[in-house]
């Protein structure tokens, strides 16, 4: 590439990400999903459209991976601990048993069903089981979920990469065969807990680190705990560990973290989650060649793709929910919304990349079904979260920015009320903070001013909070219990004053 090939990359690379992210809006209006639209801009840049070539699996493989560790890395560091820890269980289930499940239904569906040989049908089960983080994460920022049924889908699209992985390349290389299905499935247990050890190492030490270390600019917290988070995939793959494990196992324990400028850490990395998104479906729409689906390709992907939407997936949900307490329509809602988007098809380009006998075949068939049935899911989801009884009532968490004051020994917390909070028409008085932290200042429209101990907050405002490093959690905790309870949140406690 010479530094003409590098400006004309550069003026289309900037333009089609400027029409991507307008896409968002034209995608919310028009009910389809944005990272459906992602994937129609490669198609119309790629060899059906304006003639864009691209038909190297290769490097269409290591791209996709690395912005699928770029998204895991967003849902890690954005997911809350508490919505997560109890349903940790059942995701895990549906990452690994589930998974098992509907890879062996797709499986035996495609060979006798649609003749497709055993190793080409052991892969399309395969490839198309995986939920899609990216589109997880994306419907879970517009439809407000219940947060157990939210825990679930994050584990699970979080976890159910690695052994996935495992599984295809395995069959792609032809090892599979040799080493049998034990040793294989002892492979896979090692990996995902090996890759967690990482994880879960690699997140307590780099938070340990971050809290001691103050670093000279704001802007470079995002970007070192983000390098962290990718530092435990290197890591994890070093020790042949499964790195998708690790990646968001030290994320989540990162996200979780007391860090300085958490909020500003999340808004980066979802800029970045987004980016990855757009990279890769703009890519894998231009790896993709219409003109060279078949018509049995598009029967084979719709017979498939129902036979894993309404037999495999709530078959493989309703075996991990025994004993979980789920009821018949949370089932439904976790059959109905383990989402397909982009892993499938990178998973597709594995196989690809190996030059496995029909794998071109196989990429045909994954493109469509996951066209369609991303389509045919995501279109009722809303009604079908009310009729099933999941959408949340809970009331907005307050946002608490933290940045540090090295030569007092303190924090000064940010602290935003958002709608629905009840710490709107509470007196600054009434919020009873530890000694050693106060409200130091509060904008409402734009307006800074010093409150006095009778000013009411209002929603909108924005708090600033000084706090003694020794009370800064306590403080925290404070201002989260009052935005949730209101003004009497623990007054029958012993603590309160």
């Amino acid at each position: 590439m010479d530094v003409h090939d590098l400006d004309t990359f550069l003026l289309i690379g900037a333009a089609v990400l400027i029409a991507a992210v307008l896409a968002v809006r034209v995608s919310v209006r028009a009910g389809l999903p944005s990272l459906l639209m992602y994937l129609g801009l490669g198609l119309a840049l790629g060899s059906s459209g304006a003639g864009i070539q691209f038909h190297d699996a290769d490097v269409a493989l290591g791209l996709g991976l690395s912005a699928l560790i770029l998204i895991l890395a967003e849902g890690g560091l954005t997911t809350k601990w508490e919505h997560v820890r109890p349903s940790l269980g059942y995701g895990l289930l549906l990452a690994t048993l589930g998974s098992t499940i509907s890879v062996l239904v797709v499986a035996f569906a495609a060979h006798q069903f649609f003749d497709l040989r055993w190793e080409i049908a052991i892969l399309l089960g395969a490839v198309l089981t995986p939920t899609d983080a990216a589109a997880v994460f994306s419907v879970l920022r517009a439809v407000p979920l219940k947060s157990r049924i939210t825990g679930v889908l994050e584990v699970e699209s979080g976890l159910n990469d690695a052994p996935i992985v495992v599984l295809v390349t395995a069959i792609s290389a032809g090892h599979l065969v040799d080493d049998g299905p034990l040793k294989f499935g002892a492979l896979i247990v090692f990996e995902l807990v090996a890759g967690a050890v990482v994880g879960l190492g690699v997140g307590f030490g780099a938070g340990r680190l971050l809290r001691s270390v103050a670093l000279p600019a704001s802007g470079l917290y995002p970007l070192v705990v983000l390098a962290f988070t990718v530092l435990s995939y290197g890591g994890a793959t070093a020790i042949h560990a499964s790195g998708f494990a690790a990646v968001y196992v030290s994320a989540l324990v990162l996200g979780n973290t007391e860090l300085p400028h958490r909020v500003a850490t999340r808004s980066f990395v979802e800029g970045i989650g987004w980016l990855a998104q757009i990279g890769l479906f703009v890519m894998l729409g231009l790896l993709a060649s219409p003109d060279e689906v078949e018509w049995w390709h598009v029967y084979t992907g719709l017979g498939v793709g129902a036979v894993l939407t309404f037999v495999a997936r709530p078959l493989s949900v309703a075996v991990c929910a025994i004993g979980q307490g789920q009821t018949r329509r949370e089932q439904l809602f976790v059959a109905w919304s383990g989402l397909r988007g982009a892993v499938p098809i990178i998973l597709a380009t594995i196989p690809l990349a190996a030059d496995v006998p029909g794998s071109r075949d196989l990429f045909n068939i994954v493109f469509v079904a996951v066209v369609i049935y991303t389509l045919v899911q995501v279109a009722p989801l809303g009604r079908l979260a009310a009729w099933c009884g999941v959408l949340s009532a809970e009331v907005r968490d307050v946002e608490v920015e933290a940045a540090p004051l090295e030569r007092v020994s303190a924090d000064l917390l940010q602290v935003h009320v958002p709608p629905g909070s009840r710490l709107a028409g509470v007196e600054v008085g009434e919020l009873r903070l530890p000694d050693g932290a106060s409200v130091s200042l509060v904008v409402r429209q734009d307006k800074p001013f010093v409150p006095h101990r009778t000013t009411r907050l209002e929603r909108g405002d924005d708090l600033l909070v000084v706090a003694t490093r020794d009370v800064r959690e306590a403080t925290e905790q404070r201002l989260r219990a009052v935005g949730r309870g209101g003004r009497l949140a623990g007054w029958g406690e012993p603590s309160a004053p």
